[in-house]
């Protein structure tokens, strides 16, 4: 089954990173030198990718578009599914085919499924430390140009994904409020332009009754600790969804969570997710 995301264009990303790595349109580039001048043309091997930490997978499937890219016929094999959570020395996919192409695509595919399974695993250890209280959500630090399979990678680790960017939801943050004068008024402006999703940041208690009386329909709870982000659930009252917002780290997320907050949100999923270590061995048939 061909990989597939809303907005995003697999096609067009994979030829361009084959293009980066190749230095397609750069002097002397266009092509893998090693390959081509060690590995004859017609060679052929098997491989197989696996991983040797335990992980989340997430990005298998734009995997096999870079190496389906060089060898439409090269036989994949997929062992396990993104989202499956694997110990370590897991075969995650088998590929047999063209030994030039399967080096040449080898390093785009490894860093993607390394980069996604490192979001996807950060992800799930979040979850898991929620102790199934409230919903975690990742925010829009994400690097440019990935932002679709880095939100991806999210969800694959359990996460709920936030906004996707500036065009489906309102978020109104402290320099908005601070040029409309407050938040009430911020919202207010939001809601007569027609907005129907408004996000509005507080971060005092007193901030939270004009929002909602403008018509916010989400609150954010902006780096509030646990004593606080209690008095503010209890305030709002169900009455839009809360979250948590801010320096939330591992090792305070389960307290957060606790406190009655509909969603957590944590920036770090896509900033500071280390690599996940996947591996490709080769065969010569």
């Amino acid at each position: 089954m061909t990989f597939s995301l809303p907005g995003f264009d697999l096609n067009h990303f994979v030829r361009a990173t084959l293009d980066e790595d190749l230095g397609l349109g750069l002097p002397g580039g266009g092509q893998d030198v090693t390959s081509e001048s060690v590995i004859p043309a017609d060679a052929r091997f098997s491989g197989v990718m696996d991983s040797r930490d335990a992980i989340t997978v997430a990005g298998l499937g734009i995997a096999v578009a870079f190496f389906r890219a060089l060898d439409p016929d090269m036989a994949i094999e997929l062992l396990v599914e993104d989202g499956a959570q694997i110990g370590p020395g897991t075969d995650l996919m088998r590929i047999e085919g063209n030994a030039r192409a399967m080096l040449t695509a080898e390093r785009a595919a490894l860093n993607t499924v390394q980069h996604l399974s490192g979001i996807a695993t950060m992800t799930r250890t979040y979850v898991d430390a929620m102790q199934g209280h409230a919903t975690l959500l990742d925010t829009r630090k994400t690097i440019p140009g990935l932002r679709h399979l880095e939100k991806y990678a999210t969800r694959m680790g359990g996460a709920t994904n936030h906004r996707m960017g500036l065009w489906d939801a309102a978020m109104i943050k402290d320099n908005h409020v601070l040029v409309a004068g407050g938040v009430g008024e911020a919202v207010r402006r939001a809601r007569e332009a027609g907005v129907k999703s408004i996000i509005c940041e507080v971060d005092r208690i007193d901030q939270i009754e004009p929002a909602l009386a403008a018509g916010a329909s989400h609150l954010l709870l902006d780096n509030m600790d646990v004593p606080m982000l209690r008095q503010a659930v209890a305030l709002i009252a169900g009455r839009v969804p809360s979250e948590a917002s801010g320096g939330v780290r591992l090792d305070t997320i389960a307290a957060i969570a606790a406190t009655g907050v509909t969603y957590v949100s944590v920036g770090r999923l896509t900033q500071s997710a280390p690599a996940a270590d996947v591996g490709l061995d080769f065969t010569p048939l």
